[in-house]
């Protein structure tokens, strides 16, 4: 496990002055690159070897959303490497141990000269202690796009610069920031969040958004697929509201 602490900034909330779902995050991304750079296999060595982390996909759970000023604890439990694949938890928590939010997460190292996945060295295995797997309800890393929902169309969105990473692709947290953008309702409340990353967008790319929303009672479920010049899916995202 490897933890930091943190206050929740006034950049980080929205016009109620709570976390925003992009910062949270944005908190769990630099959880692991703090781990990673504070360890042998840091992105320096990723570098020279010509690999990087790439997400596959995120699954989300908010349980509360913190305030501005409230102290939290952000960590993170890499719980299994194997292969080409990483998993890791995430969570935050208060300062007293409430549980705001948990999180797991699917990587791939990828080769990027090569354009193929690569076997993970045991410089990497060093660097990420495996714990235990958190307790959450897990879904499926794929993401269905429902059929019998109604469908909505955003305007388009050209990848630029702010968008981008160090890997010179846009940001895991940018597609969600994008997602929720894109939502006729602005106003939702995500109690839960599921990302799955289908290609890498690049600057000067232009993404489609095709917004499809299903109501069960008092809960709505968007799914959010954001699409490249052929409609083909880039990241598909599933909000569902609390």
């Amino acid at each position: 496990m490897y933890t930091f602490d943190s206050r929740i900034r006034y950049s980080e909330v929205d016009k109620n002055a709570e976390l925003t779902i992009e910062s949270l995050i944005n908190y769990f991304q630099d959880c692991s690159t703090f781990q990673t750079q504070d360890g042998p296999a840091n992105m320096a060595y990723l570098r020279q070897q010509g690999v990087a982390w790439v997400l596959n996909s995120w699954q989300i759970v908010i349980n509360r959303y913190p305030r501005l000023c409230e102290e939290v604890t952000i960590g993170t439990i890499p719980y299994e490497l194997k292969g080409f694949f990483g998993h890791r938890n995430f969570f935050m928590d208060t300062k007293d141990g409430e549980r705001l939010a948990t999180a797991n997460s699917v990587w791939t190292l990828f080769n990027f000269e090569k354009g193929i996945p690569a076997r993970i060295s045991q410089e990497m295995v060093d660097a990420y202690p495996l714990g235990e797997k958190l307790p959450m309800d897990y879904g499926d890393r794929k993401i269905a796009i429902p059929e019998d929902a109604e469908i909505f169309e955003a305007d388009e969105i050209q990848v630029r610069t702010h968008h981008l990473d160090t890997n010179n692709h846009v940001n895991n947290g940018q597609y969600i920031r994008m997602a929720i953008e894109s939502l006729p309702d602005k106003d939702i409340r995500v109690g839960a969040l599921r990302a799955e990353y289908r290609k890498q967008a690049v600057l000067g790319d232009t993404l489609y958004p095709e917004i499809r929303k299903v109501s069960k009672s008092a809960i709505m479920t968007y799914t959010i697929n954001l699409r490249d010049a052929k409609m083909s899916p880039v990241c598909i995202v599933e909000l569902t509201t609390q």
